[in-house]
């Protein structure tokens, strides 16, 4: 089974469903991924943060399929912000996962107070007309944001990934999104921890639609249009992480787990954290 594809804006598709690899070490993540190819994902979720991104590679590699068959994102934190630095960042990055591109590179976190990620995203145009970049985003970006990279650069990003599940739904930064072509990714997709999973709620809906909690909340993103990243180091959950296209939620369910939501500021505020 593999995830339905949702068109870019440059006329590119990222697959609904990716793995994410936060915060699993290069030995875990490797065998990971091949549980995950053989699942049927198509998508792989990485940062330069995360420091796993040689073990992403040897787990593209293991996993014996084409290279043009995946869909690879990786992103660039502060540190390569401003000065054109995000080209030898890039140029790293593909080093350690052994690839000539990446599908996707995101600017992981605005980092307001140091007012260079319009800069930086100039340099990320140069990146994607390069062709090392296939596409590019941004990460943790609020609508403010996004509104001067729109005001003042040429490119406008592909995806935004944000923190988003449930108990943090970030309507207005989706609607913003739906509104500018600009995908919204979600991660932290199933929250922190094991609460939002023991909801009353989605017990009961678990039972009805015959699947795991979890995959009733993934299922309730996928309703909603957004691509998601859940991260598992368990093979069993990894399958069934991606086991969602063979039921839909009612729009009363998907009402119900919206419902839930604590408002903003139960999430990360990335005017005031982010690296």
């Amino acid at each position: 089974m593999t995830a339905p594809l949702i068109s870019l804006n440059n006329g590119r598709s990222i697959p609904q469903v990716g793995l994410g690899t936060w915060p699993l070490t290069d030995a875990e993540v490797a065998p990971n991924i091949v549980t995950a190819v053989g699942a049927g994902y198509r998508h792989i979720d990485t940062a330069v943060k995360y420091g796993n991104e040689i073990g992403v590679g040897q787990g593209i590699r293991d996993s014996g399929i084409a290279r043009e068959e995946l869909f690879v994102t990786t992103k660039l934190n502060g540190q390569y912000q401003g000065n054109d630095l995000a080209i030898a960042g890039l140029d790293a990055s593909l080093k350690r996962l052994g690839l000539d591109y990446v599908d996707l590179l995101l600017i992981h976190w605005p980092v307001p107070k140091r007012d260079l990620y319009v800069s930086t995203w100039k340099t990320f145009e140069k990146l994607l007309e390069s062709g090392k970049a296939r596409s590019i985003g941004v990460s943790n970006f609020k609508p403010a944001h996004l509104d001067r990279l729109l005001a003042e650069t040429d490119v406008v990003p592909a995806v935004n990934q944000i923190e988003l599940n449930p108990y943090v739904t970030r309507a207005e930064q989706r609607e913003y999104g739906t509104r500018h072509g600009i995908v919204t990714e979600s991660w932290s997709p199933l929250g922190q921890g094991n609460e939002l999973l023991a909801e009353p709620l989605l017990a009961r809906l678990a039972d009805k639609y015959g699947k795991t909690p979890g995959q009733v909340v993934l299922r309730w993103h996928i309703e909603l249009g957004l691509v998601v990243i859940p991260k598992s180091a368990r093979p069993e959950r990894i399958r069934q992480n991606i086991d969602l296209f063979d039921f839909t939620l009612d729009p009363v369910d998907v009402a119900a787990i919206s419902a839930l939501d604590q408002g903003p500021e139960a999430g990360v505020d990335s005017d005031v954290i982010g690296h």
